[in-house]
This record gives structure tokens, C-alpha cells and sequence, in this order.
């Protein structure tokens, strides 16, 4: 089975389960940022991904095939809009390349919740995090997000922006697939997952981190479990999109 990952901290846990249980044996797997796993997908070139939940909205057919993802409830640390002035001076915000679902959550939450109208403009490389000043803002993901809250002056965390919103959970990823996957491998696939998750110590003493507390990012931001408020979220992330 080929199987598609994201390389960023937040994955950590799932694959470290997945790479210490026997399922390794029967998967081949890669590792790219959000955007770059769900072209794979949509390509046919991997069977299962960790994909932006908005990438479905690409698909022809989708599956989620697992009980486990990339969510948040609450303060997420490692998706957020950064500036150097209020939120209320906002001008202009550079959109992070890498995830189609935290762009789409960030024009969801300027328009619903913080009401702003503002120039959109689409983040093309690893430098944009340098345009950050004046009243440009950037919203910047995954690991480069940890590091650069020792940069701004302003945090504007989104999973805390949707929960304040909504009430709900945030599903960032999830392990989709194009196809029908047999039932054997997915409680397989299961298995490897909470082996990971349940052996967050392990993980972090394994990637010493600087620039952020990755036991409490792992424990208290990152939450790993798809549950029934979770598949709610989705749903209604889904919905808000279409209408962007």
C-alpha cells in the first residue's frame, strides 16, 4: 500500500507507530508537505494520504480510512497569522503554499469571524515569512509557524479563531484515500497509529526541539483521535469552503 505523510513535527507521533509496527512490512512511504501528499493523491500515485481535509474537495472519491488525524481543539501553536500590528491594521496577508485547509480556514476567519477585507496574496516560496512587517501579516504553518512565534508581535492562533467561531473542534489532515481499502490493513493501520500516540515521550526525546514544548504541542495542541465532534467539523469546514 502506498502511503503519503506530511514531514512536519505534528505527524510524529502517527509515524513513529506506524514505522515500529509489523504493518511496515506491507506499505512504501513517502513524506512531502500537506499540499505536495494531496497532489498524490489526487494523481493515483499513493493509495492512503495525510491530506488537507480540503483537498476532498478535489477528489472524485475519497475515503477516510482511520480514526486518527491532525486536529486541534482549541489553541493549535503551529497554524496562525502573524503580524506586526493589530489585527484591526491588517492590510495585506501573504497565504502560506504548503496547506490548502489552513488558507481556506484563514479566508473563512477573516470573513466570519474577524470581518476583515483584506489583500490576499499567494505565498510562492520559503522566503515569504520576510514580507512580515507594516500592515502585511502571513499565515504561516506547520514547523516554520513554532519558529516564527519568536518573531512577531502578534498571534492570531486559527484553531482558536474556529473554536471561538464555532464551538467545534478543527481537523487540519486526515488519512484519506482514493480508493475502497481492505478492512484487514485499516485496523492494521489503526493498530500502528495509537502505538505512536501512545508513546509520546518516546517521541519527543527522539526530535529535540528548540523552539517549542513539543510534549506540551503533543499532548495539548495536537489532538490525534477522529471522533464524532471532530467528523462534525469537518463537515462544517466543508460546507463554510464552498461558499468562499
Amino acid at each position: 500500500m502506498r502511503i503519503g505523510a506530511v514531514s512536519y513535527l505534528n505527524t510524529k507521533p502517527l509515524l513513529y507507530g506506524i514505522r515500529g509496527h509489523r504493518i511496515m512490512n506491507r506499505i512504501e512511504l513517502t513524506e512531502d508537505y500537506p499540499a505536495r501528499v494531496a497532489q498524490l493523491l489526487m494523481e493515483d500515485r499513493i493509495d492512503i494520504g495525510l491530506v488537507p481535509i480540503a483537498a476532498v474537495r478535489q477528489m472524485k472519491e475519497w475515503h477516510i480510512v482511520s480514526d486518527f488525524c491532525i486536529a486541534t481543539d482549541g489553541e493549535v501553536a503551529s497554524v496562525c497569522l502573524f503580524s506586526q500590528v493589530p489585527m484591526e491594521e491588517v492590510k495585506r496577508v501573504y497565504l502560506d503554499y504548503q496547506s490548502r485547509t489552513s488558507v481556506l480556514l484563514a479566508r473563512i476567519l477573516l470573513k466570519e469571524y474577524w470581518k476583515k477585507d483584506v489583500e490576499l496574496l499567494p505565498a510562492t516560496g520559503e522566503d515569504f515569512r520576510d514580507q512580515v512587517g507594516g500592515n502585511t501579516a502571513a499565515v504561516v504553518i506547520g514547523d516554520r509557524a513554532l519558529e516564527q512565534r519568536s518573531h512577531s508581535a502578534h498571534i492570531y492562533d486559527l484553531g482558536t479563531a474556529w473554536k471561538e467561531h464555532t464551538g467545534l473542534p478543527f481537523v487540519f489532515a486526515a488519512w484519506i484515500s482514493n480508493k475502497p481499502i481492505p478492512a484487514d490493513f485499516i485496523e492494521a493501520f489503526n493498530e500502528a497509529n495509537a502505538e505512536g500516540v501512545a508513546r509520546i515521550a518516546d517521541v519527543v526525546a527522539d526530535h529535540p526541539y528548540p523552539h517549542f514544548d513539543l510534549q506540551k504541542y503533543y499532548t495539548d495542541n495536537v489532538h490525534y483521535r477522529l471522533d464524532d465532534r471532530k467528523r462534525q467539523a469537518i463537515d462544517l469546514f466543508l460546507r463554510k469552503a464552498d461558499n468562499i
